[in-house]
């Protein structure tokens, strides 16, 4: 299990945090998402043997946030 932070930007409401939230909660392997909103953090919590980091960013990118 891996945790990881990560910075997002252009996240503004609970939408936002609902899309993120949702989009990367799907991804099997995945076993937690917390949203920060007002730092513009995202914590997940993962099975590395399932699913990448570079999964997961890409995952928020399709969601239309930019990972830093």
């Amino acid at each position: 299990m891996q945790n990881v932070t990560l910075n997002v930007q252009g996240m503004s409401c609970g939408h936002c945090v609902k899309a993120v939230e949702g989009g990367v909660g799907e991804l099997a392997g995945v076993n937690e998402v917390k949203v920060n909103l007002a730092e513009g953090l995202v914590e997940i919590a993962f099975d590395e043997a399932k699913v990448s980091l570079d999964q997961i960013k890409e995952t928020i990118e399709e969601q239309g946030y930019e990972v830093k």
